[in-house]
């Protein structure tokens, strides 16, 4: 056999030795954990981040409708509709005697 097959098997047998030896087997042990956790977490800052952008959409909307609804409520409210409305239900404005001032 030639020195490079030597060499190769020693360095395969080495790193077989490492890792199996009771040194090496807990240190790949616990690298190949973290590396795990790692990506988990990873994944679920990804998928809190979709929820996060998903509501604030949902926000966004909400409030483009509460302002298209406040407009809507000013434009019910406004007196030039306010009047016609009281001259369709045949309605009169108010005596002095019927407005009361509540402080």
């Amino acid at each position: 056999m030639s020195t490079r097959v030597k060499r190769k098997i020693k360095i395969s047998d080495k790193l077989k030795d490492t890792f199996f030896s009771s040194h090496g087997f807990p240190l790949s042990l616990t690298f190949i954990t973290i590396s795990i956790l790692f990506v988990l977490f990873r994944m679920k800052g990804v998928e809190l981040d979709y929820k996060v952008n998903e509501v604030n959409s949902k926000i966004e909307k909400s409030l483009l409708e509460n302002k298209e609804l406040k407009a809507k409520k000013a434009k019910l409210l406004s007196t030039k509709n306010l009047r016609s409305m009281a001259t369709n239900h045949n309605l009169k404005q108010p005596t002095q005697k019927q407005i009361i001032v509540v402080p």
